[in-house]
């Protein structure tokens, strides 16, 4: 079981999307995994041939649980597998083929594995236990089929008679802890982060007019389904000022910096039904406008939707948030551990800016970092800022 969240401690496997026997290589997608945070896709990260399934669906595991065991995909008479290390969750079904071994006890072998679990959101089972709405009538809408919210709501509609529940009537409280799932994670994670990591804070006022101006004239030649969002245009910049203080990208880990494979941006996604999640574009630095454009679209879809990547979701080396589109003018976010920043944009306003002695009206944007002091300090920090400022002046090369 991978560990999808500086704080989480167990995942409950939904489904296999695999079977002893089958050829899998690097990236393929082995499984379903339910989280506080929604259903995610795991990946296998070793190529070869599943032999055998640990882990039943519908189980729950603690983080560092053997689900399966892989072998190599070699010819005939390459040597078995051997057999999996001591695990944290309850032993495999008894009824295997003939490996070898220590077959329990009659007395004490696991009842049959449970009924397959539908896909669905966290927010949606929650919704569904408190309305006393069976999933199994539920057909999903969501990514992959999921059961979403909406889904939910629609089904529980017609279940309340008319006249039992009157137009009037007041709205029945949630209970407290049908709330809590995904809002204790992120207070797991927030707490966790203020107590160990000591912030520092610095901000800068980007003159994007040169930026916006480039967007209009590039957006005039693109069709309306190809155009560009100002939001790529940042992360672009993002990207690149790291190249000049890589020492922002990357993870506190057993006490040392541990810089990042690559540039795995993690973007915050606000949900429709209440949360927040950080998955992460990967390769920011390497992607051209137009391939960041349509996977960070694929990538907010997805994360609305419930479905998500394990390594989506554990490879951000760091985040990038924005609270412009409501109003905001600057925000000082708190760095998900153990990411070592997170860089804030507020919202782009018109203000007096002097530039060549005189002064006028400009579209203005404050960009922030927060940063932890362990990894870098205000010098590093700042330069980082001069550089993103100066990437925006420049967006034709972005």
């Amino acid at each position: 079981m991978p560990s999808l969240g500086s704080d989480m401690q167990a995942g409950t496997l939904v489904a296999w999307h695999v079977r002893p026997g089958q050829p899998v290589k690097r990236g393929d997608i082995v499984a379903d995994v339910e989280t506080e945070k929604g259903l995610i896709e795991v990946e296998i990260f070793e190529s070869g041939v599943i032999d055998a399934l640990l882990v039943d669906e519908g189980e729950k595991v603690p983080v560092g649980t053997v689900l399966a065991t892989l072998r190599p995909a070699v010819g005939v008479g390459a040597p078995a597998a051997a057999a999996p290390g001591p695990r944290l969750a309850p032993a495999p079904k008894p009824a295997a083929p003939s490996r070898p071994e220590t077959r329990a006890p009659e007395a004490i072998r696991r009842p049959p594995a449970p009924a397959r679990r539908l896909r669905a959101t966290p927010l949606a089972r929650r919704l569904a236990a408190a309305r006393g709405v069976d999933l199994s009538t539920i057909t999903g809408t969501g990514t992959g089929g999921a059961i979403t919210k909406a889904d939910v709501e629609r089904a529980a509609a017609p279940v309340v008679p008319a006249a039992v529940a009157p137009a009037a009537a007041p709205a029945v409280p949630v209970p407290k802890e049908a709330l809590g799932p995904m809002r204790r994670a992120i207070a797991a994670a927030m707490a966790r982060s203020k107590r160990e990591i000591p912030h520092y804070y610095l901000a800068i006022d980007i003159d994007m007019s040169r930026a916006l101006a480039w967007l209009e004239a590039e957006n005039a030649r693109r069709p309306v389904t190809t155009r560009l969002l100002p939001s790529v245009l940042l992360l672009r910049a993002v990207a690149r000022a790291l190249r000049e203080a890589p020492e922002l990208n990357g993870f506190w880990v057993d006490g040392a910096l541990r810089p990042g494979p690559g540039v795995h941006i993690g973007m915050a996604i606000s949900l429709r039904g209440g949360g927040l999640v950080a998955p992460a574009l990967h390769d920011v630095d390497r992607k051209t406008v137009d391939e960041l454009r349509a996977d960070m679209l694929d990538l907010v879809k997805r994360a609305r939707s419930g479905v998500l990547r394990s390594s989506e979701i554990a490879d951000a080396t760091i985040t990038v948030t924005s609270l412009g589109e409501q109003g905001v003018d600057e925000l000082f976010g708190i760095i998900y551990p153990p990411q070592v920043a997170l860089v804030g944009f507020g919202r782009m306003r018109e203000r007096p800016w002097a530039a060549e002695g005189m002064v006028g009206a400009r579209p203005v944007m404050t960009a922030t970092l927060s940063a932890d002091h362990r990894a870098s300090d205000g010098h590093r920090g700042a330069r980082f800022l001069a550089a993103l400022a100066r990437m925006l002046q420049e967006p034709e090369k972005l």
